[in-house]
């Protein structure tokens, strides 16, 4: 049968999820630190525990001397024989500790030093196993709120949710449950912090993929997404299967799969963008809710013009920029858009410029650099003009007929 102290070893590996070798290991180092802090700084103590009846043998080592000249450290062949009959001058004897011998003070360095490493065998059994949960939606239990950041129970430890990595305008109260993205784990020293997301783009990836069959299927393809948390979405698919809609099926029948998502993420609007290979086209399509008329790209500076009736500018461009400033990260092009008011007006200009031009490049032609045909053809019509005109100045009037 096991000892009480087996049985306790046991039970606090099974509630912090520490192998039971672990927590020996750390009552023996506790044990250590309490010999030599009560018996002093020496290497010639050894602690054993016997894993099956948890019995604890504390052993001081001694080398067996002539001549004794450090008590703690060495001891005489006639108390070696006492010991072992069979002891020589050189050998090396141990004897027993006793518990009672530590004082109060040994005691609570050893207490100390338990808890210590019990403590970091529990934090790394917690970064162990969240480290492979990074990206990856946790569920979990709002415990309260300190200094703006909500303490959240994931299970084995308490998780953060930082004011930076929640949605604008978005409380929650104790006892609530919520949903999130599992952003990072980081190791500090004195803990290690599991810190949660509902801001990033990666959580509304998550939760389409928890929606959306074809995702989780692989059928359709998220390509990219953009985020301004509390306000709006983009995020372009593609589908790998020319049967299926990629945006129908990320929509759903009568928008159920999408809707439940923007419920999720507390009414931020989400707009769901068919990806393709060609620029002008993509670039089109990410400034929906807009209708667009014209799309012009130079590709060497990856910008594009884009043309919108008067009535669509402000819904592309979006309330302080946003739609077409998201647009733009989407689709890693820089974006202008223009009215097509504004489009006509600069295009009339730059005909009108170069109309200028020409006819200021023709009549700086000197008269020698004229193409002789075009001279002769010149006057030819100078001179049946001349004649037609004289004709008409020297014509008799006709006399009435009689």
């Amino acid at each position: 049968m096991k000892s009480e102290l087996m049985s306790v070893i046991d039970q606090i590996g099974r509630e912090k999820g520490i192998e039971k070798e672990k927590v020996l290991a750390a009552l023996e180092i506790a044990l250590l630190t309490a010999a030599k802090k009560r018996f002093g700084q020496r290497d010639n103590i050894q602690v054993d525990i016997d894993t099956d009846t948890g019995e604890i043998a504390i052993v001081s080592k001694k080398t067996i001397a002539e001549i004794v000249v450090d008590a703690k450290t060495e001891m005489s062949l006639e108390e070696a024989r006492k010991i072992d009959g069979e002891a020589e001058v050189g050998d090396e004897i141990g004897s027993l500790i006793e518990m009672e011998d530590f004082g109060r003070i040994a005691a609570q360095a050893a207490k100390q030093v338990i808890c210590q490493k019990v403590r970091e065998a529990e934090w790394e059994s917690i970064e162990q196993e969240f480290s492979k949960k990074e990206g990856e939606l946790v569920h979990g239990v709002i415990l309260g709120q300190e200094r703006r950041n909500y303490l959240v129970d994931i299970g084995k430890t308490e998780a953060l949710l930082p004011v930076q990595e929640q949605i604008p305008r978005e409380a929650h109260r104790r006892g609530d449950r919520v949903r999130a993205l599992l952003l990072e784990v980081r190791r500090t020293p004195k803990d290690v912090q599991v810190i949660l997301s509902r801001a990033h783009p990666h959580f509304v990836v998550k939760l389409f993929g928890l929606e959306v069959p074809e995702i989780s299927e692989k059928i359709v393809e998220i390509k990219g997404v953009v985020r301004e948390p509390g306000d709006r979405t983009k995020i372009s698919v593609a589908s790998r299967d020319k049967a299926v809609d990629p945006v129908g099926a990320c929509v759903g029948v009568k928008g159920s799969r999408v809707q439940a998502i923007v419920r999720e993420l507390r009414g931020e609007k989400i707009d769901i963008i068919p990806w393709t290979d060609d620029p002008r086209v993509f670039i089109g399509e990410a400034l929906n809710p807009a209708s667009i008329e014209k799309v012009g790209i130079d590709e060497q500076k990856k910008s594009a013009l884009v043309v919108v009736a008067d009535s669509q500018l402000s819904l592309a461009i979006g309330k302080n920029g946003q739609n077409v400033r998201l647009a733009a990260k989407l689709t890693g092009w820089k974006i202008d858009i223009i009215s097509s008011t504004e489009y006509e007006k600069e295009k009339l200009e730059r005909d009108q410029e170069i109309k200028a031009a020409l006819a200021e490049e023709t009549a700086n032609i000197p008269a020698e650099e004229t193409p002789r045909e075009e001279t002769i053809g010149q006057s030819e019509a100078t001179s049946d003009d001349s004649k037609l005109e004289i004709a008409s100045e020297s014509a008799p009037e006709e006399s009435p007929s009689s």
